[in-house]
């Protein structure tokens, strides 16, 4: 049997994020997740890292899951370099770290827009350009990084839009540029009002309707649901997708949500 794969998740300490360790996990990946444990801006999102942890020892997993910020090369090499001890062979990452303040661009203020850029995208690059050389000298490997519907525009969320909506051209360049290293690189979208911790406060700041959207099996899109996606294309499965965004949830890529009908 061939030894497990190792795979790196930013963000991976709660809602979405947190389901993806959960699942590869269980799918049998060495999985080193990493985040930060406070609450941060635009999230509910709280005492992350035991909650991870908790969640794991529930079903009798193991995954390694630090506090590091996505957003500081230092960290992130240090992360990296945790990987590598503990398992000697990064295979994959998954990017999913990210920060949603509310705001239109007079409510913005510039301290907020370059912190949402320096963890959506930045953390992006980041987490890419030191996992890509390992990947590449081992003769591959696979990148999933979490998009939004906001990457094509959204009103109220103006600095999120713009850090998503470089995500989007950022992973199609990557994709192009490591196609020869056999480095793939994917988006996956998650649906409208996906559960996580951005959900949740938007919920209980009134910003969010309440309303559930209509998706392709009627329900609300659940982290297992992007994880699913997230497996699939880390896996040998997907060894011929490279460049593509998949859609979890109707529509969402496109910047709109499924209308019911009348």
């Amino acid at each position: 049997m061939a030894d497990p794969k190792t795979v790196i998740v930013s963000g991976g300490t709660y809602g979405i994020g947190r389901g993806i360790v959960l699942d590869l996990a269980r799918r049998g990946w060495n999985v080193v997740g990493f985040g930060l444990d406070g609450k941060q801006a635009g999230s509910a999102a709280d005492n992350g890292i035991d909650g991870t942890r908790a969640a794991l020892a529930a079903e009798s997993l193991k995954a390694d899951v630090i506090e590091a910020d996505v957003a500081e090369a230092g960290a992130v090499a240090g992360v990296v370099e945790h990987a590598l001890s503990l398992h000697g062979r990064i295979d994959g990452a998954v990017n999913n770290a990210a920060l949603r303040p509310s705001g239109t661009i007079l409510e913005t203020d510039e301290a907020t827009f370059d912190r949402v850029v320096a963890v959506n995208l930045k953390g992006q690059f980041l987490l890419c350009k030191a996992v890509i050389p390992h990947m590449r000298d081992a003769g591959g490997g696979s990148i999933v990084n979490i998009g939004s519907g906001a990457g094509w525009g959204k009103p109220g969320i103006a600095a999120y839009c713009a850090s998503k909506g470089g995500v989007f051209a950022f992973s199609t360049a990557l994709a192009y540029d490591h196609l020869q290293d056999r480095v793939r690189v994917n988006v996956v979208v998650p649906g409208p009002q996906t559960a996580s911790g951005m959900v949740e406060a938007m919920a209980s700041s009134g910003s969010s309707s309440g309303s559930q959207p209509v998706t392709a099996s009627g329900r609300q899109t659940q982290p297992q649901d992007i994880a699913n996606a997230v497996a699939f294309l880390l896996s040998d499965e997907a060894a011929q997708i490279s460049g593509t965004v998949v859609d979890v949830g109707a529509f969402a890529h496109q910047g709109g949500v499924g209308q019911p009908r009348v």
